[in-house]
């Protein structure tokens, strides 16, 4: 079964003017590249955040300012040819600021709907952690249902929808944490983390990618991105690879360093996770070594620690890769 799937890397989901025929690796990697062209020298973080994007995800950015974190979500958006929505997260930051407000119409005698910036493609939640809790928590029914309730009326969101949030490492003052049940609505979390001497030379002499961020072309349409995200759909997961991403699970909710292992939610995503990076690689079928591959970005976020454990400066990644270690890799998981 594996020699059979490994030679079907034809995406019967890109028959668009835009991809032709190329395969689904192909064109995964165009809009990789694309990105690469203004954030340089992130090859792997790039593609996770495709990989996110396709496995119908959200993404969360921690890590200091002027890294590229606004300029990954603003370049991703125009490589899919998607629209652009911004929030800048801030103490009084009012729900309809986010999600949009009703109006009185006086020509129409009637209270007309104004769409918020989360009706995009990609919402960018600028240092979303600046926001009150009750502010951060009417992103949820947006990133778990892909819709919005405004005065008992329901509005479908645009596909593809994903919500890339950022936050500062650094400075907590006038911050607040995010709760569990949020964190554990992104699929990733990622680190940009700081350039390469030879990338950021390379940033020097263009003064900066804002230049090249706003000749950015597309390299696929929103639609492409519906398709490949069914495409992968399809990806075989085979039982003994299914039974292996329970028995992390598993692992970590029985692990002495933490109070809250792996939720179902948590399993779902990974397994979503796993089929995008397959197909990205020319397979029609998900290996172990996926699972090892997206693990960290995926699962620690979501992974809480014993007390005891953060004083011996125990980490998410830390227990992930313990897990990693102790479970046992199916034998063949391609059948």
């Amino acid at each position: 079964m594996s020699e059979q799937l490994a030679g079907e890397t034809e995406n019967p989901a890109a028959g668009s003017s835009t991809n032709g025929q190329r395969s689904f690796e192909d064109v995964f990697g165009s809009i990789c590249s694309n990105v690469a062209t203004v954030l340089r020298g992130k090859d792997d973080v790039i593609k996770l955040a495709v990989t996110c994007l396709i496995a119908d995800g959200h993404l969360l950015v921690e890590d200091v300012p002027g890294v590229g974190k606004t300029t990954l979500a603003k370049a991703l958006a125009a490589s899919v040819s998607g629209e652009f929505g911004r929030v800048q997260f801030t103490p009084d930051l009012m729900a309809a600021d986010l999600v949009g407000t009703s109006i009185w119409h006086p020509q129409l005698g009637s209270f007309e709907f104004r769409h918020g910036p989360v009706f995009a493609n990609i919402v960018l939640a600028d240092e979303i952690n600046r926001a009150a809790p009750k502010i951060q928590s009417a992103l949820l029914e947006s990133m778990a249902e892909q819709q919005v309730t405004v005065d008992g009326r329901t509005w479908p969101l645009p596909s593809p929808f994903m919500v890339i949030a950022t936050q500062n490492p650094l400075e907590q003052h006038g911050t607040y944490p995010l709760p569990e049940s949020q964190l554990d609505r992104f699929l990733m979390k990622l680190s940009v983390g700081y350039p390469e001497p030879d990338d950021e030379r390379e940033v020097l002499e263009s003064d900066g990618e804002q230049r090249n961020l706003a000749r950015l072309k597309p390299a696929v349409t929103s639609n492409d991105v519906v398709a490949m995200t069914d495409y992968c759909r399809a990806i075989h997961v085979s039982p003994a690879l299914r039974q292996y991403l329970l028995d992390i699970a598993t692992a970590t909710r029985r692990h002495r360093s933490l109070t809250l292992g792996m939720s179902p939610r948590a399993v779902i995503g990974l397994q979503r996770a796993i089929r995008v990076r397959a197909a990205a690689t020319g397979r029609r079928y998900a290996l172990a070594d996926d699972v090892k591959a997206l693990a960290p970005a995926v699962l620690a976020h979501r992974l809480v620690l014993h007390p005891e454990a953060r004083l011996q400066a125990v980490t998410g990644q830390d227990v992930i890769a313990e897990v990693l270690g102790s479970v046992r890799i199916p034998d063949d998981s391609a059948r």
